[in-house]
């Protein structure tokens, strides 16, 4: 069911904003656009700065990777609107396609390097669990991620965690691969802000 308040709930100025990203994207504001604006101050402004950090600031995983990593946590998660607009955007980081759909469908199996590969793993054990303990941890460690990259994946791992809920809370409307590409360009060109 649908939460109508996305649709209704902003001011002149919010409005005006959607009508411009409309008018210059040619596509539909994206519910996550709608999700930030509405009560800014409550939810989208601090979690902007999180999801920011998370997503863009300093790490040794690559953009794409933390994209993947997203993507990956929403599938977990079954939220079809935040695995789509993250795999088009770690396909965009990648340029290509066909491997983050490999991985999205069997991480064991796909062309990936082996410490992505054991942080994936583990961030699905977390979010389909709800807990890891200290034999996760050390095949993480010993598959090659650094303790920071762990830190930085389950920072990644949180912020998706809450924010595919979100979207399935809120109804989010899944709109056409377009939307997500323009989206995907977006976000690689401007982060979380």
């Amino acid at each position: 069911m649908r939460l109508r308040i996305l649709d209704s709930g902003h001011g002149f100025g919010t409005k005006a904003l959607f009508a411009l990203i409309q008018t210059v994207s040619r596509q539909p504001v994206l519910d996550v656009i709608k999700l930030v604006k509405y009560r800014a101050d409550f939810y989208g402004g601090p979690m902007a700065r999180v999801t920011h950090e998370a997503m863009r600031g300093p790490s040794a995983w690559s953009v794409g990777d933390r994209e993947l990593m997203a993507a990956f946590v929403a599938k977990t998660n079954q939220c079809e609107f935040c695995t789509k607009a993250h795999s088009a955007v770690a396909q965009q980081a990648y340029r290509e396609t066909k491997n983050v759909a490999s991985v999205l469908s069997d991480p064991n199996t796909a062309a990936i390097q082996e410490p992505l590969r054991a942080t994936l793993l583990m961030l699905g054990k977390l979010t389909r669990e709800h807990s890891v303990d200290a034999d996760d941890m050390r095949s993480v460690l010993a598959a090659g991620a650094s303790r920071q990259q762990i830190e930085d994946a389950l920072a990644v791992c949180f912020t998706f965690n809450v924010i595919s809920r979100l979207a399935d809370a809120f109804g989010f409307v899944v709109p056409a691969p377009e939307a997500f590409e323009a989206g995907a360009k977006y976000l690689l060109a401007r982060g979380y802000r």
